[in-house]
């Protein structure tokens, strides 16, 4: 059987369109009911819904052969797998974002106080160009940090940036962009070839169309 791992939300819904696209019947899974496993016995397919920062350890560890996830949260968790696909679906981008008319250079801070999801991004993306931060690590509102004192900037997704308008922040810099991405686990590629590459191929020419 062939395990795939999907973010729950909006990116399984555009996922699972795209599998019907390539010819699989993803009428078995069922977005609103309670359940987080789907099994297919005709088509010998297994549908997991899991928590977006789930995915690339799912894959990793083999529980499921293939996965979708975002770039932000590879780029956080830095797994062993194989990112095949960029899906296109899911855009955002990776920002630092702070108080409006309040550059990063206009902060006296020794450390500049950054709230993030992503440490080990931000971590990275600082440590690069050489300046030392204190990192705060939240899993809420990041954008309350500014408004609060907690931090002087955040480091998080933007899509419309329309969160950030309404609560007095705007992006200073932009990181990368990211999007949804087919993940593969590594052993998985080689030990089931046979249903995993041709599925790669369909899913290549569905976005190319």
């Amino acid at each position: 059987m062939l395990h795939i791992a999907l973010s729950k939300g909006r990116l399984a819904k555009k996922a699972l369109g795209l599998l019907e696209k390539c010819g699989v019947d993803t009428t078995f899974v069922d977005m609103d009911s309670r359940k987080l496993i789907f099994e297919d016995e005709k088509q010998q397919l297994s549908i997991i819904l899991v928590k977006p920062s789930d995915v690339p350890t799912y894959v990793e560890r083999g529980v499921s052969d293939i996965g979708v996830v975002g770039k932000d949260t590879l780029m956080e968790q830095s797994k062993l797998l194989y990112e095949m696909l960029d899906l296109g679906f899911g855009a955002c981008k990776l920002c630092i974002a702070g108080p409006v008319n309040k550059p990063q250079s206009a902060i006296t801070n020794a450390n500049l106080r950054v709230a993030t999801k992503y440490p080990n991004v931000a971590r990275s993306f600082y440590s690069s160009r050489g300046q030392s931060i204190d990192i705060i690590k939240m899993n809420g509102s990041v954008e309350l940090g500014p408004l609060v004192g907690l931090s002087d900037v955040i480091l998080d997704i933007v899509e419309s940036g329309a969160t950030l308008r309404e609560n007095g922040l705007a992006v200073q810099e932009e990181i990368c962009d990211s999007s949804a991405r087919l993940v593969v686990n590594k052993v998985s590629l080689k030990t089931k070839a046979e249903r995993i590459t041709p599925l790669l191929e369909m899913i290549r020419k569905a976005l190319e169309a």
